[in-house]
């Protein structure tokens, strides 16, 4: 199974739809909250370049926001 790391914060919507969505598919992932961690923050920017979440690595590939699309293609 694929490594899934999924940056989060605490009351974001679009956070809670993706990971909805992997565990709907049978995906296990770590969660990330960068309100909590100031590392975790400064690694999702350095891999996306984004300061807005969700930020989905999954095996090394970047999704920034929530696409069940990407998510699938990244995932097959």
């Amino acid at each position: 199974m694929k490594k899934i790391i999924i940056y989060t914060t605490t009351y974001c919507p679009w956070c809670q739809a993706a990971k909805e969505f992997l565990k709907s598919q049978g995906y296990e992932y770590e969660e990330r909250n960068v309100e909590t961690n100031e590392e975790w923050a400064n690694e999702m920017v350095e891999k996306s370049g984004q300061y807005g979440v969700p930020v989905i690595d999954i095996e090394g590939k970047i999704i920034v926001g929530f696409s069940p699309d990407e998510i699938s293609s990244a995932l097959s």
